[in-house]
């Protein structure tokens, strides 16, 4: 049986000179979460993060968003999950991804981190790929010369209303993500125009 979700860790850099950034997609989502669910996210040093905790349904679920800058990102979340004793596989972990074009979503579980440092920094973390991720286009510049410039960069104004689409979509089947009802989600984001 799946794997129930308990912790959403959305991956960006802190700060007002990221926040518009393709690359803090992640902390869009689990900003976005919060609003819906009426929670504020409290910075929590232990945790190195701004935290907030949610019902869903009928359990409880942690959200994060690591205040330790991209590269560092396994830190923080390792440190909730540790603490409050979340398996890996009950994490899901939203992330930018240069592959897809700006806003597709893939929903998978495992996998390499394709050169992504807040995944390789959270494999290493957890010496485990087996946490979901939920990845959202951001597409790629063309070349890899000029791959940090574009995540660090700001979308355009039609790029960005892609990306927020696919946030607000993807919220539709959060509760079969976090129920761990992975292949209906799957089959409703992968099948997205």
């Amino acid at each position: 049986m799946p794997s129930k979700i308990e912790l959403i860790a959305g991956l960006g850099n802190p700060g007002a000179k990221y926040e518009g950034t393709r690359h803090n997609v992640g902390f869009w989502f689990v900003e976005h979460i919060a609003r819906t669910k009426g929670c504020t996210l409290h910075r929590d040093n232990k945790f190195h993060g701004d935290v907030g905790k949610i019902t869903a349904g009928d359990q409880t679920l942690w959200l994060i968003k690591p205040m330790t800058y991209m590269n560092l990102s396994g830190q923080a979340v390792s440190a909730l999950a540790n603490y409050y004793k979340i398996p890996v596989e009950n994490i899901l972990v939203v992330h930018d991804e240069l592959d897809l074009p700006p806003g597709a979503l893939r929903l998978k579980k495992g996998g390499g981190h394709g050169g992504h440092n807040g995944l390789r920094d959270m494999i290493a973390q957890f010496n485990s790929k087996e946490f979901m991720r939920l990845r959202i286009g951001i597409g790629h510049p063309g070349a890899s010369s000029e791959v940090t410039n574009y995540v660090l960069g700001s979308p355009s104004i039609a790029d960005k209303n892609l990306l927020l689409d696919a946030i607000s979509d993807a919220m539709t089947v959060l509760p079969q993500i976090i129920a761990g009802e992975y292949q209906k989600a799957m089959n409703h984001l992968h099948g997205r125009k």
